[in-house]
């Protein structure tokens, strides 16, 4: 299987966007979390996570090729079928089925979500920010509107409540703060 290093790379090298190859970290790291929470393989799970928005740059203006131009992308490479699936399955281009699909579904736009909560408080730092801040957020609806509530709230397909996914997902991005510049 490709290495951590060469996704990372990858990454590099066709993400553009600084913010975005920090949302790549993000969601590797909160399914690498998840992985660990189901005793699933942490690797592989980590690796969906890091790769799942590689070919943002190529289908931004066309989204219907979102997912679909990643794993052209990621042809010649040691990537087994199961992150490529769950590559797809975060984008609508297949059905969730198994726990790795639906966790990257609701970890994509969680992150996102919890980003924006760090950045509304006066350090600018996950470190202000604690579940209960996010849940009162979460009721806001044009509190960062391009977050999917509905497609966060799927964590109960996984048998997480809000909270509990949440609480995981902001200890996974606190792990990487400087990473992540938070």
């Amino acid at each position: 299987m490709i290495s951590r290093e060469e996704a990372l790379e990858l990454v590099k090298l066709h993400v553009k966007s600084k913010n975005l190859i920090k949302h790549c970290l993000a969601v590797e790291v909160v399914m690498k979390f998840l992985a660990e929470k189901f005793s699933e393989d942490v690797n592989l799970w980590a690796i969906s996570g890091l790769l799942h928005d590689l070919d943002y740059d190529y289908t931004k203006d066309n989204p219907e090729n979102h997912g679909l131009k990643t794993i052209e992308l990621l042809k010649n490479y040691d990537i087994p079928q199961s992150v490529k699936d769950a590559i797809l399955a975060h984008c609508d281009k297949k059905n969730r089925v198994t726990n790795m699909e639906k966790a990257i579904y609701v970890a994509d736009p969680t992150t996102g979500f919890i980003v924006a909560a760090a950045l509304i408080t006066p350090e600018k730092s996950l470190s202000s920010v604690d579940t209960d801040f996010l849940l009162r957020r979460f009721k806001e609806k044009l509190f960062a509107k391009g977050a999917n509530r509905d497609q966060m709230k799927r964590c109960e397909d996984l048998g997480l409540s809000l909270e509990e996914f949440l609480t995981l997902s902001l200890d996974a991005m606190k792990s990487i703060s400087h990473d992540l510049g938070l």
